[in-house]
Parts: C-alpha cells; structure tokens; sequence
C-alpha cells in the first residue's frame, strides 16, 4: 500500500512501451521511480510492428537478449503493393543499413509490453497495476505528484520531483492542461482485425510488413505477420470517408467493402480464418503543445501520435522515453526540474516527428516512390532513413524541395 507521505524521486503514469522504458532508464541513473498502470498487464494494444531504430533503446534497455530469445516475428523489412495488386520488390532492411537492428520484430503488444514492464521492476522500478492515478497534485503551476487509487486502498498522494505522463492518448496532463493540438490534416481512422492461415510472402520475407492500397488510393492496408499463424490487417483511411456516410453500417461490413477494393488483401485472406472481433480508433493524429513544464514531462503516445504508415509509433515512443529519461536524470543531477530544463529534448524529437510526418503527408497526396528515387538516384539513402525511423540528422530535409517539386510537377500535367 502506498502511505499519503509516500515520496519517489519519479512517478510513471502508465506502464506502456514509453512509459515502462524511461521508468527503466531513470533507474538505471540511480533515481527511484514509482509506475502507476491502471490496467492489469496483459493487455491488448494496437501497434505491432518495430523499425530499425527501435534497436538502441531496446539495447540501452537491457531487452536484447530477450527479444532474440523471444518467439515473436523476425521482421527484415517491408513491401507495398500497388493499387492494381502489383507487388513491390522487398524492401530489406540490411540493404540499406548493415547493422544487427536490420533484424527487427513484429511483436504481439500485450506479451511484449509485459516484458517491459517485468524488466522496469527487474531494475529496481516499483510498480503498480490496477492503479487509477485521479488527479495531478500542484504547487502552484508545479506538478508534485499525483492523487492514485490502488484496487482495494483508499484514495491516497504520491509525491516526486518529476511526474512523467505516460498514459497514452488518455493523458491526464494532457487533458488538465489543455495541450493537445488535433493534425489538421490527418485525420485518419482506421478498421482492424486478426486472421489466422493469411497468405504470407516465402522465406525471409514472411515476417515483413506489407503495405497495400486501395482503389483510387482512397486508403491502404496493413498486413503484419506475428507468431502462431496470426496477421493483424488493418485498413486506414480518411476518417469521412470510412464512417461519414457509412454511419448505418457495422465494423464488418465496412471492413469488408474495403477489402473488395484492396486487389493485394483478397487473395491473402481469402482462405484465412477471423480469429478476433473487428476493432477501430478514429482521428488519431495529435501532438502536445508542449513536452514538459515544471515537474512534468510527456514522452511516448501522451506526447503525441502521427500515424499508422511506415511503423513508426514504437520507435517515437521508445526514442522519446531514452531522450526523456535523459533530460529528466541530468535535471534531477543538477537539481533543476524547471520546464525550461525538462523541455531540452524536444527540439529534436519534434524534428523527428515533422520528418516523418512529412513523409506520411507525402504518401497520403499520391507520392510515386519509385519515381523519386529514379529521378534523384542519390537521394534513395535520405528516403530509407526515415522509413528505418534515423530521423535525427538534417541532411534528411533536402528531400522536401524535391517531393514539392514533383507534386508541382504532376498539378501541371494535370491541368
């Protein structure tokens, strides 16, 4: 039971992927870190699949190991398949990055979570499941801590010097202050489910993500193979066009009409087997208007999410929690905990996120890859960096002068 005079030096809102890792790391600095989960692990999520530059954390995590003893897929890249059903040539990782994290992971989220949150505690974190945190405790625009409920306790306060929001798109932070900020231009939704027998590519390509679109490029499915015959496929697509005018009709149904507009999906599923209900999440896309303010900071899905394409949700919640965690244990060292101090990483990330934002973007105005890549050969590299998630160096920002000039290009043809 946790006693109201009850003090950490952190407190964790949420034992997710983010929230699990920067608990960890904070940890592994020396500083205690209480963690508040409201559910009880395992538990479904959505998000399935890893990229390459989920590789150092994992590492810096102490979860190597693991993950290459564990069972879940080997992923050595990806493939997209056109609008007609034209298959791509895999697109491997190793091809373009010859490290041992051209090897990544399709994991299923409620065992893989567990193991980050089982490794949190095996680093000293103290953690709690079934723990509803009701409110921020404040002194003054400060947060101090958090009023929590434990699952048979009363009501009761925690204080720490810092609080890290890493509650997903629930954040209470988020909400008490009014941060978040809706994309206004992706607004997506997105209809999934889980098929067992689905029609995988052979060999070494059986584990990669597939990207399919739909006629009329008015969305595109995911086809991500996990452990026992299992595929999670999922269609995204405009939030409007998927239940505006479809308000009548059930998740099947709907899902259903897609995959008749999906040239690429149909055979793989067509002797496949349902085996889970039809899920959905609608406008999804958000950032805060902020990461951190006096004794709080916001690192993973309560920071912000962009978007199902390229796979990039783990990656950003993994790399915000180690550049959080970072900000957080040299505030703690040099006991300064102001909001300017614990925002010192978020330039970057927010660099990060825009990149690939824009890559999203891109995709989503009808970008033919193939043909940026034949007209600027030696950009290809800047391209696979954001798909393998190294979005952190400039260079990268010389491929959108020459998206726009291609989009320009293709309006003039048009006209």
């Amino acid at each position: 039971m946790i006693r109201s005079n009850n003090t950490s030096d952190v407190i964790v809102i949420g034992g997710g992927p983010s929230g699990s890792a920067t608990a960890t790391l904070l940890a592994q600095r020396g500083y205690s870190v209480t963690l508040f989960e409201r559910d009880h692990f395992p538990r479904f999520h959505i998000g399935e699949s890893m990229i390459p530059f989920c590789y150092p954390v994992i590492e810096r995590l102490g979860m190597l190991g693991k993950m290459k003893a564990s069972h879940f897929t080997k992923k050595y890249g990806v493939q997209f398949i056109s609008e007609q059903g034209k298959l791509s040539e895999p697109f491997r990782f190793s091809q373009y990055d010859k490290h041992d994290r051209s090897q990544s992971w399709q994991v299923v989220r409620s065992e893989f979570d567990l193991m980050l949150l089982n490794n949190a505690r095996e680093h000293g974190v103290t953690a709690h499941e079934g723990a509803r945190v009701l409110d921020l405790l404040m002194d003054g625009e400060r947060v101090v801590g958090v009023k929590v409920k434990l699952e048979g306790a009363e009501e009761t306060e925690c204080r720490a010097q810092v609080v890290i929001d890493a509650s997903g798109q629930s954040s209470i932070i988020m909400d008490r202050m009014d941060l978040r900020e809706w994309d206004p231009v992706l607004k997506k939704a997105a209809i999934w489910t889980y098929w067992k027998g689905a029609l995988r590519e052979p060999g070494i390509d059986a584990g990669g993500t597939i990207v399919m679109q739909t006629q009329e490029k008015k969305g595109w499915f995911w086809f991500i193979p996990l452990h026992d015959d299992v595929v999670s496929v999922g269609v995204v697509a405009g939030h409007d066009y998927l239940f505006k005018n479809r308000a009548s009709k059930d998740l099947e149904t709907i899902y259903m009409e897609e995959v008749a507009r999906c040239p690429g999906v149909q055979p793989r599923i067509a002797n496949a087997t349902r085996s889970e209900d039809y899920k959905a999440q609608k406008e999804y896309s958000y950032k805060a208007k902020k990461c951190a303010g006096d004794g709080w900071v916001l690192v993973g899905d309560a920071f912000g999410f962009l978007d199902p394409l390229y796979s990039s949700g783990l990656m950003l919640a993994l790399t915000s929690a180690s550049m959080a965690a970072d900000s957080v244990a040299d505030a703690l060292d040099a006991n300064d905990t102001s909001e300017a101090r614990l925002r010192s990483w978020e330039p970057l990330h927010l660099k990060a996120m825009d990149r690939m934002r824009n890559l999203v973007c891109a995709f989503y105005d009808g970008l033919n890859f193939g043909r940026l890549v034949r007209k600027y050969p030696d950009k290809k590299n800047l391209i696979t960096d954001v798909l393998i998630g190294n979005l952190f160096h400039d260079e990268i920002d010389e491929l959108w002068p020459l998206i726009d000039a291609l989009k320009q290009e293709d309006l003039a043809m048009a006209m």
